[in-house]
């Protein structure tokens, strides 16, 4: 089965842009690095990271509103049955 991954725009996956941090990591790490190549990685570094920090952010509000059934704006539902009843029961960490 093939990946499929978009062909249209040049945004890079989550993972890609992860990894292209590591090795910008692994490269200011490198004793022979001139200055102004550290300093260049540790810019793109720096941007990436901010990036990949605001996407995690989205992610995780989006597993927290699944988790939930709910968006911050609709608190008082939540207090109601038929609220708590429409509830998506994931089983995400269910033991049985």
């Amino acid at each position: 089965m093939a990946k499929t991954k978009k062909t249209s725009g040049t945004k890079k996956s989550f993972e890609e842009r992860l990894e292209k941090l590591e090795e910008l990591g692994d490269e200011i790490r490198k004793s022979d690095i001139p200055l102004d190549d550290a300093i260049k990685a540790f810019e793109e570094g720096i941007v990436l990271a901010r990036a990949l920090e605001k996407d995690l952010e989205k992610v995780e509000s989006r597993i927290e509103i699944l988790m939930n059934g709910t968006t911050a704006d609709s608190d008082e539902e939540e207090d109601s049955d038929e609220a708590s009843s429409e509830r998506p029961e994931l089983g995400l960490f269910d033991d049985e």
